[in-house]
């Protein structure tokens, strides 16, 4: 295989892996937002936010780097950042009463 063959196939590869984690994640914020809605517990609000959070953390570098021109650094901050910010949420909403 040439590079640019190499680094085609693995651009196709990595666009569909970043979608399915944001279907995957969606799905996952969705049926948590659901389950606050059927409860209205506020843990389970934290966790929708912080799945939402790291889902569009994942997502989001590529997202910059191609639609808005940022260097690619900037947008792995950007979505080192969303990703840790999802996490502190998502634990936070485990010790939540």
């Amino acid at each position: 295989m040439s590079p640019h063959t190499t680094g085609t196939t693995t651009a196709i590869a990595l666009a569909v892996v970043k979608t399915l984690v944001l279907l995957v994640g969606s799905g996952i914020t969705f049926f948590a937002y659901k389950a606050y809605r059927r409860t209205r517990q506020r843990a389970l609000k934290l966790l929708a936010i912080g799945f939402g959070l790291v889902t569009l953390g994942f997502v989001l570098a590529g997202v910059v780097y191609e639609l808005l021109s940022i260097p690619l650094y900037q947008g792995i901050l950007l979505e080192s950042l969303l990703m840790l910010a999802g996490f502190l949420v998502i634990a936070y909403s485990l010790y939540v009463n």
